[in-house]
């Protein structure tokens, strides 16, 4: 399955160095010609959990290099969100015919992309944890996995394909309810990650208060209500995702205290990623995590304040107005009454 793989960063590096190193052929996309010539000079390293791989000569060139005739079977899009969005209708064109493009994003990436390009989207996301301390060299920090399926929902032999493919590199699982399985991470993200960057902290830290309880409660809420007007029926991840005795809104109870604690164990002491991207001056995916919730909540006049003032409260961080604090949790609650 002729493959190639377009964002070089952690998630991209990490499955171009373990797939190369099974002895799999796979081309690698970089943005910019520097970046190719300098993983064509270093190869590619990842270490950590899983064991470490060590890959020398890579096929590695600038996006548009691609452009002018080559053809892929399967093309892993492993950018950032926003990157995806921008090239993503140049990449269905380097496709084979019946050929296949996978984004992993977080959020709404893989539905929207398919709403653009048709059938050619196979729906992606990631619980692979990983970070790239330099280009070239990778940390895989968890024992995770990739997840695929339809978006359209059900099974398919290209999904199995993919799925023996990849699995050479990583562990892949398959879900008939991939739909699902997407507003599943996208609670977890719109209610930990964004909540992790603006407070500047951990869920652990910022839980503790009144303030950082209530809008954690509220925006999964929130979230969650536009999922089932949708029609999603989100499945478990880490908890079941519809909290103990909810009734339009989560109930305070001891179930609620032991289904928040769930969590806690697998996210509390997580350092945000969005966090990480602003410290760095990044562009934030705050527009594909609450921000699709709550474009998609329009479609279906479900009310959605307190993840309107998240992305709000994010824009204006990165726009250097405001600067990661947990005060900003008030101020989230006060703007969305």
């Amino acid at each position: 399955m002729r493959t190639l793989i377009v964002g070089i960063g952690a998630l991209g590096g990490l499955i171009a160095a373990r797939l190369r190193a099974a002895g799999s052929p796979v081309w690698l996309a970089t943005r910019k010609a520097e970046s190719a010539a300098r993983l064509k000079a270093s190869g590619l390293l990842v270490t950590g959990v899983g064991g470490a791989v060590s890959v020398e000569a890579v096929e590695v060139a600038p996006l548009d290099e691609y452009l002018t005739g080559s053809r892929f079977d399967l093309i892993v899009l492993a950018t950032k969100a926003h990157d995806a969005i921008e090239v993503a209708s140049k990449l269905s064109g380097l496709l084979e015919p019946g050929g296949t493009l996978l984004p992993i994003q977080n959020g709404g990436v893989p539905q929207m992309l398919g709403d653009r390009l048709g059938e050619c989207v196979l729906g992606g996301l990631s619980n692979l944890g990983a970070t790239m301390t330099e280009l070239g060299i990778y940390e895989q920090r968890n024992a995770g996995h990739l997840l695929i399926g339809e978006l359209a929902g059900g099974e398919s032999e290209r999904v199995e394909r993919v799925r023996q493919w990849l699995g050479r590199a990583v562990e892949l699982r398959v879900t008939p309810n991939l739909r699902g399985a997407v507003w599943s991470k996208l609670l977890l993200n719109c209610s930990v990650t964004t909540l992790g960057a603006v407070a500047g902290g951990t869920m652990r830290e910022y839980i503790t208060t009144s303030e950082g309880r209530e809008v954690f409660q509220q925006a999964y809420d929130e979230a969650l209500s536009v999922a089932l007007a949708s029609g999603a029926r989100p499945e478990r991840m880490i908890v079941e995702p519809i909290p103990p005795a909810r009734s339009g809104r989560s109930v305070p109870s001891k179930e609620y205290d032991v289904w928040l604690d769930q969590i806690l164990k697998g996210y509390g002491d997580v350092r945000s990623s969005m966090l990480q991207d602003i410290e760095r001056g990044r562009i934030t995916e705050i527009d594909f995590i609450n921000g699709y919730v709550v474009s998609i909540a329009r479609q279906f006049s479900v009310h959605t304040p307190v993840n309107a003032a998240i992305v709000e409260t994010v824009h204006a961080i990165t726009r250097g107005q405001l600067a990661p604090d947990p005060s900003l949790l008030e101020l989230i609650l006060q703007a969305s009454q």
